[in-house]
């Protein structure tokens, strides 16, 4: 639902990788478009036995660099589900469902709904005849490739 300020919120399930039927459900996640990664907290992961991976460094809105924690998790949203990229969100960081995760899930905000939609159509490259390079029967035929 969109809150008085105009903030998109929605409810998101998260698993780790090798149990997606073991799920935490999160509600009222901010929908983040200027947020590349999705923010999960840090004791929910922890707890479904996802492991952090690496550390990365992150730009808040008023100029801070913050590091956190980040791996790998399943992500349920919207009737879908993708792999993708979760921060270890710490107790005062926001919970977000950023643009990798709308992305991998294929999904956009319809305002107008006040929901996630489908996005359409993936973009995919134009599919060329068989060929002799080993890349099984058929090959992807990039615009101005060799």
């Amino acid at each position: 639902m969109l809150d008085d300020m105009g903030i998109f919120r929605t409810t998101v399930a998260v698993s780790a990788l090798s149990a997606p039927d073991d799920r935490r459900v999160l509600s009222d996640v901010m929908v983040d478009t200027g947020s590349e990664y999705n923010w999960i907290p840090a004791r929910t992961l922890r707890e479904l036995g996802i492991a952090p991976q690496r550390v990365e460094r992150f730009e808040t809105a008023d100029g801070r660099v913050l590091e956190r924690e980040v791996g790998f998790a399943m992500l349920f949203a919207g009737g879908r589900a993708t792999p993708t990229i979760v921060v270890f969100a710490g107790p005062d960081d926001l919970v977000l469902l950023g643009a990798i995760g709308l992305e991998g899930l294929n999904l956009r905000v319809d305002l107008g709904r006040k929901e996630l939609v489908p996005a359409g159509p993936v973009p995919a490259a134009a599919m060329s005849a068989p060929n002799d390079y080993g890349m099984g029967r058929y090959s992807l035929k990039l615009a101005g490739s060799i």
